[in-house]
């Protein structure tokens, strides 16, 4: 397949290879299902005049099976100026998520100069200042999210504790489509956990339990920036923390609650 889903039928995909991660061959990568889930909130907005993702929740209860899944989605409260919605992502007959999102509507509301806060900082080095990297094992053993995904070092060592990573889309998400800016970041913004990872991937599991992600404005272009840090508590969990970018700066940040277990 030359995207990371087909669509079946209304809220109905097969995904394929290109969605596959690094943790069981038999099971998506996380941040594939967070942007289809956003995709669907999106189509749930539209027509409300509920058009800037202003936050994304998933909780991730189970593994993504690679293959057929379905998508649920419906909204708990709208008003004029936000919508907050909640759902659920299902494969074989298995809740595998289920999230909650904000949409909001967004104004042309020019920002004073000499605002502080505005405009945000840029991200460590622009995409064609920063050299290429490839997802993948230790052993150069790859994954089909290696496939889905081109990979930039911004800042750091990739993979090796505290870095920078620039994403981008190589593959359309739903076949035949052209993924919307805040599909590209959730897509993206689930890899917080493994850019920045500092435990040996080979003795430890630092698997995300969820995703968090808020932004305060549109995305721009094909390139998004994660700037990712992993703490750890000695108890057995974690957090992955990540500011995200596009070319023209700050856009927001994203978090992952993790599991830290020895293989």
């Amino acid at each position: 397949m030359d995207a990371a889903y087909v669509e079946l039928s209304e809220g109905c995909f097969e995904a394929g290879p290109l969605t596959g991660g690094p943790w069981h061959p038999d099971h998506q990568h996380a941040g594939p299902p967070s942007a289809l889930i956003c995709r669907a909130v999106e189509r749930a907005a539209e027509g409300r005049g509920l058009t800037h993702l202003g936050r994304l929740t998933v909780n991730l209860l189970r593994p993504a099976p690679i293959g057929e899944c379905q998508i649920e989605v419906g909204h708990d409260h709208l008003s004029r100026n936000a919508g907050h919605f909640a759902g659920r992502l299902i494969a074989k007959g298995k809740d595998i998520a289920r999230f909650t999102a904000l949409m909001q509507r967004e104004e042309d509301l020019p920002v004073p100069e000499n605002t502080p806060g505005h405009p945000g900082p840029k991200a460590p080095k622009p995409p064609d200042e920063s050299p290429g990297a490839r997802m993948g094992f230790e052993d150069g053993t790859a994954f089909g999210y290696t496939d889905l995904v081109e990979n930039r070092v911004a800042e750091g060592r990739a993979f090796r504790g505290p870095s920078a990573v620039w994403f981008r889309l190589t593959h359309p998400l739903v076949k035949d489509e052209a993924p919307s800016p805040y599909q590209r970041v959730a897509v993206a913004a689930d890899s917080g956990n493994g850019i920045s990872a500092s435990l040996d991937f080979s003795k430890y599991l630092f698997v995300n339990c969820d995703l968090t992600v808020n932004l305060f404005r549109r995305p721009a272009g094909e390139w998004i920036c994660l700037q990712s840090r992993s703490l750890f508590g000695g108890n057995g969990c974690g957090l992955a923390d990540s500011a995200l970018y596009d070319q023209e700066g700050l856009i927001g940040r994203a978090t992952q609650s993790l599991a830290v277990r020895p293989r």
